[in-house]
């Protein structure tokens, strides 16, 4: 990893963003945080790919259990507006599905840059995890996820 590539961690302020959803609102960061308690962030790699689309199914049959705790979810991906709608289609996604083409929030976040693919180092998102709370305050910090059970470990830590 390289020495420049920002990391959040707990207790300090997310970004605050504004991205199109496949659904085709503008979801601001901030203003989810007016009606939800905490707020899950998690950034992965490409629509409609196996391990992707693993993790979001996982959100997806866990999702009752987190709003039931007062946290909504979103999914940001740097994928096209019509590969996300088109992939919350295919797999019931009901949670908002965020496109950032540009990485700007997957970088300001730490979520995209150098890593490991294949014992290579590459350019690319690193799957991440934040959940974020009152005042945009990061409570947790998820770097390096994998796809499968990490669900499971997040309702854990989180006591869901």
């Amino acid at each position: 990893m390289s020495e420049n590539t920002i990391r959040l961690h707990p207790g300090d302020i997310a970004p605050d963003f504004t991205l199109n959803s496949a659904s085709g609102a503008s979801v601001t960061l901030s203003e989810v945080l007016k009606d939800h308690d905490r707020v899950v962030v998690y950034f992965y790699p490409a629509a409609m790919t196996p391990g992707c689309t693993t993790q979001a199914c996982d959100f997806r049959d866990n999702l009752h259990d987190f709003n039931k705790a007062g946290l909504t979810v979103l999914g940001i991906s740097p994928d096209s507006l019509t590969r996300l709608a088109k992939f919350a289609e295919q797999e019931g996604l009901t949670f908002p599905l965020l496109s950032d083409p540009d990485r700007s929030v997957m970088t300001s976040y730490g979520a995209f840059g150098e890593k490991k693919n294949y014992g290579r180092i590459v350019q690319g998102v690193i799957r991440s995890t934040f959940v974020i709370s009152a005042g945009r305050t990061v409570e947790r910090a998820y770097y390096n996820v994998r796809a499968t059970g990490h669900v499971e470990r997040l309702k854990r830590d989180l006591g869901l």
